[in-house]
């Protein structure tokens, strides 16, 4: 290696440092900060920018959804009101800036890889132990800062914004435990970090991080048991319900599964109904990107079922690539051997599928983010387990 290279892997190494002291941070006081600390990141990373020819197939694909989401806004009923609010053009930027945090996250030097993955281990453990402490409290210390710096807040509205916090903890806490164990942190960090997350989520009545920490174990214990076979049929899986998703819900609305069900679920219900309808009317082409934020009141800024979006949005060919990005993803994950690693991993992902089922729009910032981040939790985390297995 040269001494040229050295310098770049430092460096790409402390960047990484840098934003996994960060992370805990963000996640308790505002998760939206995720969109320019993982571009920031992406940045400074932007010298070690490659594509092997084993990541050729995923670039492709990438670049084909943001491509066909650009043509896409020349029939979209929802134009942006600047140019700076354009997704297409924020698309083309992370697609870049989130591809270079990945890859500097594998050109990391082992120093400043190991090093990163103990702050995001030993940094997430603790904002675990203090969202236990914010789930007895009703979010006081976030609070009691809110007051300190003049800034006020209503109780109801502080453990609301706690809340979105335990979403981010329950996405990356079984990859950053499992990678801050293989650079020798304790196994022991995992739990506050899935402790916090559930006790929190259940205290402030979020169901999805409390299913969302059990959905993690259950994956992870599955490819850990069957490390070459399990991701792929995930993979499958996975890109099988992106495709079939107008059906299961069309499905789900002719055998009245939408009665008497709590408020937030039936208004979900009636989300998915009428983007099953407009699904309808050009399901090949789509509505075009963003489309779901012209429907209200029948949609409220969008579905809340990523995979019902992509169809709403960009039809049967934006379903069909999203669906193959994910199974490349997915798949990646498949070992000859069993792995602490792998299985984090696939937890990881198993959560970010859950939740952008029932939540989160696909092309919220923050989300795209944090998904992100876990690619670059897990790129460290491989690239240690492979050191460390060699």
């Amino acid at each position: 290696m040269t001494e040229r290279g050295d310098r770049l892997g430092a460096w790409c190494g402390w960047v990484l440092v840098g934003a996994a002291a960060l992370t805990p941070l963000f996640a308790w006081l505002g998760p939206l900060g995720f969109a320019p600390l993982v571009a920031v990141a992406g940045l400074l990373c932007l010298p070690a920018l490659r594509v092997t020819e084993r990541d050729r197939p995923l670039a492709i694909l990438l670049l084909a959804i943001v491509a066909w989401a650009a043509v896409s806004t020349a029939w979209t009923p929802h134009r942006a009101a600047a140019p700076e609010d354009s997704v297409a053009l924020k698309l083309a930027a992370q697609v870049v800036l989130y591809w270079s945090a990945w890859q500097g996250a594998r050109r990391a030097a082992p120093a400043q890889r190991r090093l990163a993955l103990k702050v995001f281990a030993w940094g997430l453990a603790a904002y675990g132990a203090l969202l236990i402490v914010e789930a007895l409290t009703g979010a006081g210390v976030y609070r009691a800062l809110r007051d300190a710096i003049g800034d006020p807040i209503r109780p109801d509205l502080g453990r609301k914004n706690v809340a979105q916090g335990s979403f981010v903890l329950a996405l990356l806490w079984p990859v950053a435990a499992a990678g801050g164990n293989r650079a020798g942190a304790s196994a022991l960090l995992a739990v506050p970090m899935a402790l916090g997350t559930a006790l929190l989520a259940q205290t402030f009545l979020s169901d999805a991080p409390v299913l969302a920490v059990g959905l993690a174990v259950a994956v992870g214990a599955v490819v850990w048991i069957w490390p070459r076979t399990a991701p792929r049929t995930l993979a499958a899986a996975a890109a099988v319900v992106v495709l079939v998703m107008p059906l299961l819900i069309l499905a789900a609305l002719k055998l009245g599964l939408g009665a008497h069900l709590p408020e937030s679920w039936a208004q979900r219900m009636g989300y998915w109904g009428y983007a099953i309808a407009r699904i309808a009317d050009h399901p090949w082409r789509g509505w075009g990107l963003d489309a779901s934020r012209a429907f209200s009141p029948y949609i409220q800024l969008h579905p809340h079922n990523g995979p019902l979006q992509l169809w709403l949005e960009l039809g049967a060919l934006g379903a069909i690539l999203a669906a193959l990005v994910l199974a490349f993803v997915v798949r990646r994950i498949a070992r000859d051997e069993r792995g602490l690693v792998a299985a984090g991993a696939a937890g990881t992902a198993a959560v970010y599928f859950f939740f952008g089922l029932i939540s989160f729009g696909v092309w919220q910032e923050w989300w795209l983010a944090l998904g992100a981040l876990s690619a670059v939790i897990a790129a460290l985390a491989d690239a240690e387990d492979a050191e460390r297995r060699s």
